[in-house]
Protein backbone atom coordinates (compact mmCIF):
# COMPACT_ATOMS: atom_id res chain seq x y z
CA UNK A 1 0.00 0.00 0.00
CA UNK A 2 1.26 3.27 -1.03
CA UNK A 3 0.99 5.79 1.98
CA UNK A 4 -0.35 9.48 1.71
CA UNK A 5 2.05 12.24 1.37
CA UNK A 6 2.88 14.00 4.16
CA UNK A 7 2.60 17.01 2.74
CA UNK A 8 -0.40 18.83 0.69
CA UNK A 9 1.96 20.80 -1.10
CA UNK A 10 3.65 17.84 -2.88
CA UNK A 11 2.43 16.08 -6.30
CA UNK A 12 0.21 13.62 -6.39
CA UNK A 13 -0.18 10.38 -9.01
CA UNK A 14 -3.20 8.96 -8.87
CA UNK A 15 -2.09 6.36 -11.40
CA UNK A 16 -0.03 5.10 -8.67
CA UNK A 17 -2.54 5.23 -5.85
CA UNK A 18 -6.09 4.44 -5.72
CA UNK A 19 -5.90 6.76 -2.44
CA UNK A 20 -6.04 9.58 -5.44
CA UNK A 21 -7.97 8.29 -7.96
CA UNK A 22 -11.20 9.78 -7.07
CA UNK A 23 -8.98 13.14 -7.25
CA UNK A 24 -7.57 12.52 -10.66
CA UNK A 25 -4.15 13.69 -9.32
CA UNK A 26 -1.40 12.51 -11.66
CA UNK A 27 0.97 14.46 -14.35
CA UNK A 28 2.17 13.16 -17.34
CA UNK A 29 4.25 14.13 -20.85
CA UNK A 30 3.87 13.54 -24.43
CA UNK A 31 5.70 14.17 -27.98
CA UNK A 32 3.27 15.86 -29.93
CA UNK A 33 3.89 14.03 -33.50
CA UNK A 34 3.49 10.84 -31.26
CA UNK A 35 0.35 11.30 -29.78
CA UNK A 36 -1.46 12.75 -33.01
CA UNK A 37 -0.67 9.58 -34.97
CA UNK A 38 -2.00 7.08 -31.75
CA UNK A 39 -5.64 5.89 -32.08
CA UNK A 40 -7.59 7.20 -29.10
CA UNK A 41 -7.70 4.96 -25.93
CA UNK A 42 -10.51 4.67 -23.57
CA UNK A 43 -8.00 4.44 -20.40
CA UNK A 44 -8.75 6.73 -17.50
CA UNK A 45 -7.60 10.06 -18.15
CA UNK A 46 -6.00 10.56 -14.46
CA UNK A 47 -4.78 6.66 -15.30
CA UNK A 48 -1.73 7.56 -17.36
CA UNK A 49 -3.98 9.46 -19.93
CA UNK A 50 -3.15 6.28 -22.30
CA UNK A 51 -1.06 3.79 -21.27
CA UNK A 52 -0.82 2.48 -24.86
CA UNK A 53 1.21 5.92 -26.24
CA UNK A 54 1.94 7.80 -23.29
CA UNK A 55 5.28 8.26 -21.34
CA UNK A 56 3.75 8.62 -17.97
CA UNK A 57 5.93 11.25 -16.01
CA UNK A 58 6.39 10.23 -12.58
CA UNK A 59 8.83 12.84 -10.94
CA UNK A 60 8.14 12.51 -7.08
CA UNK A 61 9.76 15.45 -4.78
CA UNK A 62 11.74 14.26 -1.78
CA UNK A 63 9.50 12.29 1.30
CA UNK A 64 7.01 11.25 -1.59
CA UNK A 65 5.66 8.14 -1.70
CA UNK A 66 8.34 5.85 -0.34
CA UNK A 67 7.00 2.62 -1.81
CA UNK A 68 6.85 3.57 -5.03
CA UNK A 69 9.78 3.32 -8.01
CA UNK A 70 9.68 2.87 -11.72
CA UNK A 71 8.96 -0.47 -11.26
CA UNK A 72 5.50 0.20 -9.95
CA UNK A 73 4.76 1.58 -13.19
CA UNK A 74 7.33 -1.07 -15.56
CA UNK A 75 4.73 -3.37 -14.47
CA UNK A 76 1.77 -1.51 -15.71
CA UNK A 77 3.90 -1.27 -18.80
CA UNK A 78 4.24 2.30 -18.31
CA UNK A 79 7.57 4.19 -18.60
CA UNK A 80 8.09 5.96 -15.53
CA UNK A 81 10.95 8.99 -14.77
CA UNK A 82 12.48 8.95 -11.13
CA UNK A 83 14.70 12.04 -12.16
CA UNK A 84 13.99 15.41 -13.23
CA UNK A 85 16.59 15.57 -15.30
CA UNK A 86 14.85 13.24 -17.22
CA UNK A 87 12.59 15.96 -18.74
CA UNK A 88 14.95 18.38 -20.60
CA UNK A 89 13.91 16.58 -23.52
CA UNK A 90 10.13 16.75 -23.87
CA UNK A 91 8.25 19.35 -25.71
CA UNK A 92 5.18 19.21 -23.83
CA UNK A 93 4.31 18.48 -19.94
CA UNK A 94 0.83 17.90 -18.49
CA UNK A 95 -0.27 18.67 -15.05
CA UNK A 96 -2.80 16.93 -13.71
CA UNK A 97 -2.65 18.02 -9.86
CA UNK A 98 -4.88 19.19 -6.43
CA UNK A 99 -4.59 22.63 -6.28
CA UNK A 100 -2.77 25.37 -7.06
CA UNK A 101 -0.05 25.21 -4.70
CA UNK A 102 0.30 21.81 -5.78
CA UNK A 103 0.74 23.30 -9.38
CA UNK A 104 3.61 26.06 -8.22
CA UNK A 105 5.46 23.74 -6.16
CA UNK A 106 5.75 20.99 -8.93
CA UNK A 107 6.97 23.66 -11.40
CA UNK A 108 8.96 26.26 -8.94
CA UNK A 109 10.55 24.46 -6.10
CA UNK A 110 13.88 26.03 -5.69
CA UNK A 111 15.60 22.61 -5.35
CA UNK A 112 13.62 20.37 -7.86
CA UNK A 113 11.25 21.87 -9.88
CA UNK A 114 9.96 21.22 -13.31
CA UNK A 115 11.46 23.86 -14.86
CA UNK A 116 14.95 24.34 -14.45
CA UNK A 117 14.97 21.04 -16.10
CA UNK A 118 12.61 21.91 -18.98
CA UNK A 119 13.98 23.25 -22.58
CA UNK A 120 12.92 26.67 -23.88
CA UNK A 121 10.25 26.15 -25.54
CA UNK A 122 8.73 23.75 -23.79
CA UNK A 123 4.79 24.01 -23.20
CA UNK A 124 3.27 23.16 -19.97
CA UNK A 125 -0.84 22.09 -20.07
CA UNK A 126 -2.39 22.13 -16.46
CA UNK A 127 -5.33 20.66 -16.73
CA UNK A 128 -6.05 20.79 -12.51
CA UNK A 129 -8.27 22.94 -11.47
CA UNK A 130 -6.47 26.09 -9.87
CA UNK A 131 -7.56 29.82 -8.62
CA UNK A 132 -7.78 32.04 -11.84
CA UNK A 133 -5.20 35.06 -10.53
CA UNK A 134 -2.56 32.02 -9.20
CA UNK A 135 -2.79 30.99 -12.92
CA UNK A 136 -1.97 34.08 -14.68
CA UNK A 137 0.61 34.32 -12.03
CA UNK A 138 1.99 30.69 -12.89
CA UNK A 139 1.57 32.37 -17.11
CA UNK A 140 3.85 35.20 -16.12
CA UNK A 141 7.02 33.45 -14.47
CA UNK A 142 6.80 30.92 -16.86
CA UNK A 143 6.88 33.15 -19.59
CA UNK A 144 10.20 35.04 -17.96
CA UNK A 145 12.00 31.63 -18.52
CA UNK A 146 11.02 31.05 -22.22
CA UNK A 147 8.35 28.11 -21.30
CA UNK A 148 4.55 28.24 -22.59
CA UNK A 149 1.40 27.89 -20.77
CA UNK A 150 -2.28 26.68 -21.61
CA UNK A 151 -4.49 26.38 -18.66
CA UNK A 152 -6.99 23.72 -19.86
CA UNK A 153 -9.36 22.46 -17.06
CA UNK A 154 -11.78 19.48 -17.44
CA UNK A 155 -15.12 18.53 -16.58
CA UNK A 156 -16.78 15.64 -16.69
CA UNK A 157 -16.73 13.36 -13.80
CA UNK A 158 -14.70 10.21 -13.35
CA UNK A 159 -17.25 8.36 -16.21
CA UNK A 160 -15.97 11.23 -18.82
CA UNK A 161 -12.41 10.56 -17.63
CA UNK A 162 -12.85 6.42 -18.30
CA UNK A 163 -13.78 7.07 -22.15
CA UNK A 164 -12.16 10.47 -23.07
CA UNK A 165 -15.40 12.02 -23.14
CA UNK A 166 -14.71 15.30 -20.57
CA UNK A 167 -14.74 18.89 -21.80
CA UNK A 168 -12.09 20.96 -21.37
CA UNK A 169 -12.30 24.77 -21.26
CA UNK A 170 -8.85 26.16 -22.64
CA UNK A 171 -6.83 29.55 -22.02
CA UNK A 172 -3.67 30.31 -23.90
CA UNK A 173 -2.28 31.15 -27.66
CA UNK A 174 -4.64 30.34 -30.22
CA UNK A 175 -1.86 29.24 -32.22
CA UNK A 176 -0.46 26.28 -29.31
CA UNK A 177 -3.97 25.77 -29.03
CA UNK A 178 -4.75 25.08 -32.86
CA UNK A 179 -1.12 23.07 -32.74
CA UNK A 180 -2.37 20.83 -29.76
CA UNK A 181 -6.17 20.10 -30.37
CA UNK A 182 -5.73 17.21 -31.74
CA UNK A 183 -2.97 15.63 -29.33
CA UNK A 184 -5.80 17.33 -26.75
CA UNK A 185 -8.77 15.49 -28.09
CA UNK A 186 -7.46 11.76 -27.13
CA UNK A 187 -8.08 13.11 -23.26
CA UNK A 188 -11.82 15.15 -23.97
CA UNK A 189 -14.49 14.79 -27.14
CA UNK A 190 -15.44 18.66 -26.33
CA UNK A 191 -12.38 21.53 -26.29
CA UNK A 192 -13.45 24.73 -26.73
CA UNK A 193 -10.37 27.67 -26.59
CA UNK A 194 -11.84 30.48 -24.24
CA UNK A 195 -9.50 33.02 -24.76
CA UNK A 196 -5.79 34.11 -23.18
CA UNK A 197 -4.81 32.37 -20.37
CA UNK A 198 -6.87 32.39 -17.15
CA UNK A 199 -10.33 32.00 -19.41
CA UNK A 200 -9.89 27.98 -19.23
CA UNK A 201 -10.06 28.21 -15.41
CA UNK A 202 -12.55 30.78 -15.16
CA UNK A 203 -15.31 29.02 -17.45
CA UNK A 204 -14.65 25.79 -15.31
CA UNK A 205 -14.82 28.05 -11.68
CA UNK A 206 -18.32 29.38 -13.40
CA UNK A 207 -19.58 25.58 -14.59
CA UNK A 208 -18.51 24.38 -10.86
CA UNK A 209 -20.50 27.39 -9.07
CA UNK A 210 -23.61 26.48 -11.03
CA UNK A 211 -23.28 22.91 -10.26
CA UNK A 212 -22.75 23.79 -6.52
CA UNK A 213 -25.29 25.71 -6.15
CA UNK A 214 -27.91 23.48 -8.03
CA UNK A 215 -26.60 20.83 -5.28
CA UNK A 216 -27.09 22.89 -1.95
CA UNK A 217 -30.89 23.89 -2.97
CA UNK A 218 -31.28 20.16 -3.58
CA UNK A 219 -30.01 20.03 -0.29
CA UNK A 220 -32.18 22.32 1.15
CA UNK A 221 -34.88 21.10 -0.48
CA UNK A 222 -35.40 17.24 -0.31
CA UNK A 223 -35.24 16.89 3.74
CA UNK A 224 -37.99 19.50 3.57
CA UNK A 225 -39.68 17.42 1.45
CA UNK A 226 -38.91 14.10 3.51
CA UNK A 227 -39.71 15.92 6.65
CA UNK A 228 -43.14 16.53 4.91
CA UNK A 229 -43.81 12.60 4.66
CA UNK A 230 -42.88 12.52 1.15
CA UNK A 231 -41.36 9.59 -0.39
CA UNK A 232 -37.79 10.22 -1.48
CA UNK A 233 -37.38 7.58 -4.07
CA UNK A 234 -41.00 8.98 -5.53
CA UNK A 235 -39.71 13.06 -5.49
CA UNK A 236 -36.55 11.56 -6.92
CA UNK A 237 -38.27 10.14 -9.82
CA UNK A 238 -40.68 13.19 -10.37
CA UNK A 239 -37.73 15.99 -10.17
CA UNK A 240 -35.40 13.88 -12.42
CA UNK A 241 -38.67 14.08 -15.34
CA UNK A 242 -39.74 17.43 -14.68
CA UNK A 243 -38.33 20.76 -14.13
CA UNK A 244 -36.53 20.18 -11.12
CA UNK A 245 -33.96 17.91 -12.88
CA UNK A 246 -30.49 19.38 -13.26
CA UNK A 247 -27.21 17.25 -14.07
CA UNK A 248 -26.87 17.36 -9.91
CA UNK A 249 -30.19 16.19 -9.29
CA UNK A 250 -29.77 13.11 -12.59
CA UNK A 251 -25.95 12.37 -10.79
CA UNK A 252 -26.57 12.30 -7.17
CA UNK A 253 -29.99 11.62 -6.38
CA UNK A 254 -30.24 8.10 -7.19
CA UNK A 255 -27.18 7.53 -5.62
CA UNK A 256 -28.44 8.95 -2.41
CA UNK A 257 -31.51 6.68 -2.69
CA UNK A 258 -28.70 3.75 -2.63
CA UNK A 259 -26.31 5.28 0.35
CA UNK A 260 -23.48 5.79 -2.11
CA UNK A 261 -22.15 8.61 -1.81
CA UNK A 262 -18.50 8.02 -3.33
CA UNK A 263 -18.98 8.20 -6.56
CA UNK A 264 -18.24 12.06 -7.09
CA UNK A 265 -15.21 14.56 -6.20
CA UNK A 266 -15.10 14.49 -1.95
CA UNK A 267 -16.47 17.47 -0.71
CA UNK A 268 -13.12 18.70 1.28
CA UNK A 269 -11.67 18.78 -2.27
CA UNK A 270 -14.20 20.30 -4.13
CA UNK A 271 -14.44 23.31 -1.70
CA UNK A 272 -11.50 24.97 -3.25
CA UNK A 273 -13.88 25.73 -6.27
CA UNK A 274 -16.27 27.61 -3.48
CA UNK A 275 -13.38 29.73 -2.10
CA UNK A 276 -12.49 30.75 -5.43
CA UNK A 277 -15.76 32.24 -6.15
CA UNK A 278 -15.93 34.02 -3.16
CA UNK A 279 -12.54 35.56 -3.84
CA UNK A 280 -13.35 36.84 -7.13
CA UNK A 281 -16.56 37.93 -5.69
CA UNK A 282 -14.95 40.38 -3.31
CA UNK A 283 -12.14 41.15 -5.27
CA UNK A 284 -14.18 42.15 -8.21
CA UNK A 285 -16.87 43.44 -6.06
CA UNK A 286 -19.59 41.20 -7.89
CA UNK A 287 -22.64 40.68 -5.52
CA UNK A 288 -22.80 36.75 -5.03
CA UNK A 289 -25.52 35.96 -2.18
CA UNK A 290 -26.88 32.51 -3.89
CA UNK A 291 -23.36 31.43 -4.11
CA UNK A 292 -22.72 32.65 -0.33
CA UNK A 293 -26.08 30.38 0.68
CA UNK A 294 -24.57 27.95 -0.86
CA UNK A 295 -21.32 28.10 0.41
CA UNK A 296 -22.68 28.14 4.00
CA UNK A 297 -24.56 24.36 3.00
CA UNK A 298 -21.33 23.17 1.92
CA UNK A 299 -19.04 24.15 5.53
CA UNK A 300 -21.81 22.72 7.28
CA UNK A 301 -21.71 19.73 5.64
CA UNK A 302 -17.99 19.89 5.99
CA UNK A 303 -18.32 20.53 9.88
CA UNK A 304 -20.37 17.53 10.30
CA UNK A 305 -17.48 15.28 8.58
CA UNK A 306 -19.06 14.97 5.09
CA UNK A 307 -15.64 16.19 3.63
CA UNK A 308 -14.82 12.80 2.50
CA UNK A 309 -18.31 12.06 0.80
CA UNK A 310 -19.30 13.40 -2.99
CA UNK A 311 -21.54 16.57 -3.00
CA UNK A 312 -24.46 13.80 -2.51
CA UNK A 313 -22.91 13.65 1.33
CA UNK A 314 -25.14 17.16 2.19
CA UNK A 315 -28.23 14.81 1.22
CA UNK A 316 -27.28 11.68 3.63
CA UNK A 317 -29.80 12.46 5.88
CA UNK A 318 -32.75 11.33 3.73
CA UNK A 319 -30.61 8.17 2.82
Amino acid sequence: MIRRPPRSTQSRSSAASDVYKRQGNGCAYFDIEELKSTPKSNNEFAQALSESYLEFALYEMNEMHDEMDASYFAKKGINAFERPEQFSKIDVLILCLPDANTVQHVLFDPKKGFTQYLKKGTIIIDVSTTEYEVTLDINNNLGKIGLHFLDAPVSGMSAGAKDASLSMMVGGDPTLFRQLKGALLKMASKIIHMGPVGTGQLTKLVNQLLFNINMAGLAEILPMAVKLGLDPEKVTEIINSDTGRSYASEFFLPNIMKGEFTKGYPMEAAYKDLISGAKISSNYKIPSPVLAAATTSYQKALLEGHGDKDKGGMLSLIH
